[in-house]
């Protein structure tokens, strides 16, 4: 491996690097928050406790089938499969011609909001049940218990699960070359095709994704941070400061 080249080739080439970084990083970001919020809404409504009457049983029943039937096909296949089905089997079947980067950030958030359905009713399982008898008690009724109460605990709780599926992605959008989205695996390989050397290129590649994951999990641990407040609390209103330890296990 010469360095000299491969300043040489990153200086020639900067242009396609930077593109193919900037279209991972669009499809991973957009890819993610959408299927975050199908997440979101498949998940919370996969833990709605199934009502009395007859009808909203059977209603319920059937929705809950087609949500683990997408949960579990999304889940149970690879990205590049469903990525060739959905482009090329959408215009084959239906005659629709997908623009390459809408099918991307189509195709990488319902897979995306496949494992954060999961997440999402995993973060609603571990909630205490007491809290959502608390809630009722109160006459709060499913909806107002999941935005009020449950919600906000679970957002903080699946948000290391939600970043790691957000590094997941980034590093996944390579797979989407194989319908012609120019990401950065698309990018590095038509360098590497000019120059007929595909260890230097790829090296490069490799850097940048870690340079975006890494970037990714440091801003991730920041907003942790930030969300759980200071270590210490002070109490207001006393005569003296006193200062409580976060986490009371004696009290």
């Amino acid at each position: 491996m010469s360095i000299e080249y491969i300043i040489s080739m990153v200086t020639n080439n900067w242009p396609m690097f930077l593109r193919g970084a900037g279209m991972t990083l669009l499809i991973s970001i957009i890819g993610t928050i959408f299927g975050a919020i199908i997440g979101l809404l498949a998940g919370v409504i996969r833990t709605i406790p199934m009502p009395e009457r007859k009808a909203k049983r059977i209603f319920l029943k059937i929705v809950n089938a087609i949500l683990t039937m997408y949960i579990e096909f999304f889940r149970g296949t690879p990205m590049i499969v469903q990525a060739m089905v959905i482009y090329y089997g959408s215009a084959l079947a239906f005659g629709v011609d997908m623009d390459r980067t809408a099918a991307a950030i189509f195709i990488v958030s319902i897979n995306t909001g496949a494992y954060m359905a999961e997440i999402v009713r995993g973060g609603v399982i571990s909630i205490d049940k007491g809290q959502f008898e608390s809630a009722q008690a109160i006459g709060m009724n499913h909806i107002q218990t999941m935005l009020h109460v449950v919600l906000p605990q679970v957002v903080r709780n699946i948000l290391p699960a939600t970043g790691n599926q957000f590094i997941i992605n980034i590093k996944d959008t390579s797979v989407l070359n194989v319908i012609g989205v120019t990401e950065l695996y698309f990018q590095t390989k038509t360098v590497a095709g000019i120059s007929f050397k595909y260890f230097e290129p790829f090296f490069v590649a490799c850097i940048l994704y870690f340079v975006m994951t890494f970037t990714v999990t440091i801003i991730l641990r920041y907003v942790e941070r930030r969300l759980d407040g200071p270590e210490n609390y002070s109490m207001i209103g006393q005569p003296t400061q006193v200062t409580l330890p976060k986490n009371n296990a004696g009290l």
